[in-house]
């Protein structure tokens, strides 16, 4: 086009210059999201920690999670919603927030990689090929976790006390009462999750097996051993809190 001719694109149909609209910026994970994860790790305070995540990364870990998803379509959701897969994500990418170490590489990519992976472990192609030795796939998913070992999800503040001390009875008697070392690392990876339960939605039984098995190299077997150990000590343990208002000392 020579200087003589117009660009009739840019004008309106009364002859003026029309304004253009300013691009949008598509980086969701923008350098704030990047030092808003490293003030999240450097702080203490709870207060402070889930107002920075909602302010300044929980969209970025939204958008993150939501492109991975549809960009590699990891579609098998295995009887739960897309929706529902990126919550679990998002989740996971929570869980492991406190982990982020500044200095070794950008935090986009090490979400990326981790977020991808936990979809991997999701996608129905992958499950035969994971099977040998994650051996996820026969897991019963219609149940969730907490049922399975009878924690309640009622806001009963009884069961709510008793269930802060059945995880300290553990955390004090772990070497007794799981004398095995892989066994203890089971339970100790499982009391972590209860832990921070308020703040995760993990409780989805095959999602539950995939978190412990990122914490310890056990097989589904051993995992199920020691829920159902864990279990018949809550049942013993409530039934004494129940009873008595206490909990006996493990002798």
């Amino acid at each position: 086009m020579s200087t003589n001719e117009l660009d009739l694109n840019i004008y309106t149909k009364k002859g003026t210059l029309r304004k253009r609209k300013p691009k949008k910026n598509k980086n969701y994970f923008t350098q704030d999201t990047e030092d808003a994860i490293i003030e999240y790790v450097a702080s203490i305070d709870d207060y402070e920690r889930n107002k920075i995540y909602r302010e300044r990364i929980h969209y970025a870990f939204t958008k993150l999670t939501e492109n991975l998803i549809h960009t590699y379509k990891y579609y098998y959701t295995d009887n739960y919603s897309i929706e529902e897969l990126q919550h679990n994500t998002i989740i996971f990418l929570l869980e492991r927030l406190g982990k982020f170490k500044a200095g070794k590489g950008k935090a986009y990519s090490y979400f990326g990689t981790i977020a991808k992976r936990y979809l991997i472990l999701n996608n129905k192609n992958n499950y035969e090929k994971l099977k040998s030795h994650l051996d996820i796939s026969e897991i019963n998913d219609e149940y969730d976790i907490d049922k399975e070992l009878i924690i309640s999800d009622s806001h009963d503040n009884d069961l709510i006390n008793f269930f802060d001390i059945y995880i300290k009875y553990n955390d004090l008697y772990l070497d007794k009462l799981y004398p095995k070392e892989n066994d203890k690392k089971i339970a100790n990876a499982i009391l972590e999750l209860f832990r921070k339960r308020e703040n995760l939605d993990i409780f989805n039984k095959k999602a539950f097996y995939i978190f412990i098995k990122e914490q310890v190299d056990a097989d589904t077997t051993s995992i199920t051993k020691i829920i159902k150990q864990m279990k018949n000590i809550y049942a013993e343990l409530y039934n004494q809190y129940d009873k008595d208002g206490v909990i006996k000392k493990l002798s």
